[in-house]
């Protein structure tokens, strides 16, 4: 059994934060989020990591981030682009948003063989995600499934006060497999809870407490990129004529047509931990505090990759 890679969704240019916020700090120490997912997915076991950026902030990345991993984990990048369409296809006129989560991870075609996890580069899991991760995707291989598995998060502890998220809402079965998961792309904190809209916030509908969602914290085997490289055109097909400049091909969306069909489950194994994230300029200043308290905790120290 090959070792899992780690891969890093980075290539979002943060419209709603206003920044590259793949690279704004979090500590004194000039550390972003991305340092602390990476040092969590090297100690419980990732020996490589494949970083998805765009070639705009490639200089600016590597020598941020990358430069300082290098040493200590084989690092490689590939770049999410416009034009990384299937033959056939153009670039709709006046488009410039990134085709989603699934189109980005089909740019790692040649780059990824072996297992791997997939994260947000703007997103705080906390080492225990990682660890489950690794030891999952190092002790199952596919049989007649393909067999996939999900940290997920509860509800009330991904959202921020700031504005909305998009999240994958989950439905579980008594066994903790995943039996759906539906894309929500506008969720709000509504009193204590969270609800979303479909309707550009005419209506709301609440999500419970404790629904599992997905924060794209997945251990996916290599199979994987196949099945997202041949449900591309189709999803081009039918998409770039009802929403050209908009759509995106979102991970979940391939994940939930595998469980119709019978081919493959999704262990979800599901997190306490509260996660913290850069949505927003405002939320900075929470993710400050929370990693400061992390390392005044004993659980980072004060330089990352020394």
């Amino acid at each position: 059994m090959k070792e899992p890679a780690l891969v890093v969704l980075a290539a979002g240019m943060g419209s709603r934060y206003g920044g590259l916020k793949q690279m704004d700090p979090v500590d004194e120490k000039g550390h972003t989020l991305l340092d602390f997912s990476v040092y969590d997915a090297k100690r419980a076991g990732f020996q490589k990591v494949v970083f998805i950026i765009k070639h705009a902030i490639e200089k600016d990345f590597v020598e941020m981030i990358g430069s300082r991993i290098e040493p200590l984990m084989e690092v490689k990048y590939v770049f999410q682009e416009l034009d990384r369409l299937p033959e056939g296809y153009d670039i709709p006129d006046g488009r410039s948003k990134p085709f989603g989560t699934g189109h980005a991870l089909l740019c790692c075609h040649g780059v990824i063989e072996e297992p791997f996890a997939v994260i947000n580069a703007d997103d705080y899991y906390g080492p225990k995600a990682f660890q489950v991760i690794y030891d999952y995707l190092t002790s199952h291989e596919d049989d007649e499934k393909y067999r996939y598995m999900m940290v997920g998060f509860h509800i009330e502890k991904t959202i921020t006060e700031n504005g909305h998220v998009a999240r994958g809402i989950c439905q579980v079965d008594e066994d903790h497999y995943l039996t759906d998961i539906k894309e929500r792309t506008r969720i709000e904190k509504k009193g204590a809870g969270a609800a979303y809209t479909l309707d550009e916030g005419k209506t709301w509908i609440p999500i419970a407490d404790h629904t599992p969602v997905s924060m794209n914290c997945w251990g996916f085997t290599p199979g994987f990129l196949k099945e997202l490289s041949d449900r591309f055109p189709a999803f081009l097909d039918k998409e770039l004529k009802s929403n050209p400049l908009k759509c995106e091909y979102f991970l979940p969306g391939v994940v939930s047509e595998l469980l119709e069909e019978g081919k493959a489950s999704v262990k979800v194994l599901e997190s306490e931990e509260k996660w913290y994230g850069v949505t927003y300029q405002q939320d900075k200043e929470t993710v400050v505090q929370a990693i400061a308290e992390k390392k005044k905790e004993g659980l980072y120290p004060e330089e990352l990759w020394k």
